[in-house]
């Protein structure tokens, strides 16, 4: 299980705690020059944007459409922190927290709980229980070389455990604590090719209907992003999903459904990655 308390009346108190879980020497560090928490990681995940656009054409308007996705599909999601769709042009138009970003592409403060129950094939079989396996899960950890490759390191070594091909996969449901990570982790997780994202979103193909639904949960931006539930809560989407049980936002094609968690910060990218392969 997991859980997370971020709400408080001081709303700077979660901002100094998330600035920790980067690679960081002292305290000063973590706040601006008026001595306020800084958005460290949406400062991140911001330069990490700005390298991406540069290197692909992706632009600020494809970010915000990932959030219009998202929101359309929170708007199906009874659990989700923001149930209301909102359009490109009010993602684009919101507050700037760091360029590119606006305020609706940034996961938000939220608390929230998740909890999973695991048994045995054959205590499954011996009960009449049906649900999706646990096909496989990969951890990657941080490393001072080529730390930048981390997701697409583990997942050449998930999917070699898991005995398929990234083409194999129906549905993902991937850590966007900001809305550009859902064209560039894509890409790391080799399920389009280098330079792909954009067209992800461009052509649909990442919508409920589409060939590679991606967060039908409504992701991180939506759904919500309480830390230490959020790989619980990734897992119970996907379970939901190949079980059927998602109503309105059900993809029908569910199978073979992949999460992607990744977090930290550290030698230039993510301290820690967890990829977990679900099969119908």
């Amino acid at each position: 299980m997991g859980a997370e308390k971020m709400t408080a009346e001081d709303r700077t108190l979660a901002t100094k705690a998330l600035a920790t879980a980067t690679d960081v020497e002292t305290r000063e560090e973590l706040l601006d020059e008026n001595g306020k928490p800084r958005p460290v990681f949406m400062e991140i995940y911001a330069a990490n944007a700005r390298r991406y656009m540069a290197a692909t054409g992706a632009t600020a308007a494809d970010f915000a459409d990932v959030v219009a996705k998202n929101t359309r599909n929170g708007s199906l999601n009874p659990i989700a922190q923001i149930r209301t769709p909102v359009s490109r042009e009010e993602v684009l138009s919101a507050r700037q927290i760091v360029d590119p970003l606006t305020r609706p592409m940034c996961a938000g403060i939220g608390d929230g709980a998740a909890a999973i129950v695991l048994c045995s094939s054959k205590f499954a079989r011996e009960k009449g229980l049906k649900g999706p396996k646990v096909r496989t899960t990969v951890l990657g950890s941080a490393e001072r070389e080529n730390n930048q490759e981390i997701v697409s390191k583990t997942a050449r070594r998930l999917y070699e455990a898991a005995g398929i091909a990234p083409t194999d996969v129906s549905l993902v449901e991937l850590h966007d604590a900001a809305s550009p990570a859902e064209l560039m982790v894509p890409e790391e997780l080799s399920l389009v090719p280098p330079g792909g994202g954009p067209e992800l979103i461009r052509s649909g193909a990442s919508q409920i209907g589409g060939r590679l639904p991606i967060n039908p949960s409504g992701g991180l931006t939506a759904r919500g992003h309480p830390i230490g539930a959020t790989g619980a809560a990734q897992i119970i989407e996907l379970a939901n999903q190949l079980r059927g049980r998602c109503g309105p936002r059900q993809v029908e094609t569910a199978r073979i459904g992949l999460a992607e968690n990744a977090g930290g910060s550290i030698f230039g990218g993510a301290a820690a990655c967890m990829l977990t392969i679900l099969e119908a």
